[in-house]
């Protein structure tokens, strides 16, 4: 029986070489609380949406919830992503923009510790950016997002170089309000040889960038990751018909149902993944922590099914902590997961 490593086009005898990804985001610290559906109802934020405010504002919802307890990690979508496929073992690195401040340094420094290579510019006006998570008693968040510094990365700022050595390169969905500046890297990526992974982000944004999108993702994409109300922003259609109607558009889609697992789709090959049993308690990441398991997977050379299963766990655990910072023993377990599936791979291969 051959493995994956050999029928797959995708994936070269080098295997080391396809752990290396390359990220592009949002650099946001998230700034975490957990509040009231009628806190939620009275600042008029839509449950599960992204809405970016002003510093104003953002120092205003600081204001109203200065009596709750706050936890601070280093965060945006994009940057979940690769620090996961970090903390799993993968080489990665990750662009982004700070401001020359306290928050900057912590992002900074949190991404080292993860094992990240960090390439932030410095932005010499703004403050770093952060995102107010609010986290309701179901789990669901809702993020108020003043990007600040993060705003301020351009076009001009994506040099060529920065691609050389890399072979995956995954973006999020949240810079679609730059066009030029989404474009120009997903374009570079490509000349220089990497896969291109979107992650559509927010049911919101797709909305205000609809024919954009569908055009960048015909064009350029290679991996689209989208959830239950993205997939049907971008499609209008259940989650089934979706992921077919995306996996037409480019190589592999997947498309995530919370408690209903996931559907994954490269060709005509398509599988439902069951979710794993676990206690929701903040459901901040889940998304990103499913792409960071999917595209580790991926790196490593593991077909779609396998490389999905991954990512639920990786989804499965970050739920259950508030925030994105899971304890070694869980990243010991997905690591050892990991090791047996390699494992399995090897010895059909021999075979």
């Amino acid at each position: 029986m051959q493995s994956f490593l050999k029928i797959n086009p995708i994936f070269g005898k080098n295997k080391e070489k396809m752990k290396k990804i390359l990220g592009l985001g949002n650099a946001l610290t998230d700034i975490l609380l957990q509040v009231s559906e009628d806190d939620l109802r009275e600042l008029g934020f839509p449950k599960g949406s992204m809405n970016l405010i002003s510093r104003e504002q953002a120092e205003q919802i600081q204001y109203r919830f200065l009596s709750v307890r706050k936890r601070m990690v280093a965060g945006g979508s994009a940057s979940n992503t690769i620090n996961c496929i970090a903390s799993l073992g993968g080489k990665t690195a990750f662009i982004g923009k700070i401001g020359n401040d306290e928050v900057g340094d912590f992002y900074r420094e949190d991404m080292v510790k993860n094992g990240v290579k960090p390439i932030l510019l410095l932005s010499q006006t703004s403050m770093s950016g952060f995102s107010i998570v609010l986290v309701t008693p179901d789990g669901e968040r809702t993020f108020a997002t003043y990007l600040g510094a993060a705003a301020e990365l351009c076009a001009d700022d994506i040099q060529k170089d920065a691609f050389n050595g890399y072979d995956i390169f995954h973006i999020e969905g949240y810079l679609v309000q730059n066009h030029e500046l989404l474009e120009k890297a997903i374009r570079l990526a490509k000349e220089a040889g990497c896969m291109v992974s979107l992650d559509l982000a927010s049911y919101n944004v797709i909305n205000e960038n609809h024919a954009f999108l569908k055009d960048l993702v015909k064009q350029y994409v290679d991996i689209v990751f989208a959830n239950e109300d993205e997939s049907f922003a971008y499609t209008h259609l259940n989650p089934e018909e979706s992921v077919q109607m995306i996996a037409e558009q480019c190589d592999i889609a997947v498309v995530k149902v919370g408690k209903n697992g996931s559907y994954v789709q490269q060709g005509s090959k398509r599988h439902h993944i069951g979710a794993i049993t676990t206690s929701c308690t903040d459901s901040t990441g889940a998304g990103d922590y499913f792409a960071g398991g999917f595209l580790h997977a991926l790196a490593d050379g593991f077909d779609i099914r396998r490389c999905a299963e991954i990512g639920t766990i990786a989804a499965g655990r970050v739920v259950e902590v508030i925030g994105t910072k899971l304890p070694d023993d869980a990243w010991e377990e997905i690591r050892r997961i990991c090791a047996l599936y390699r494992g399995f791979m090897q010895k059909y291969d021999k075979e």
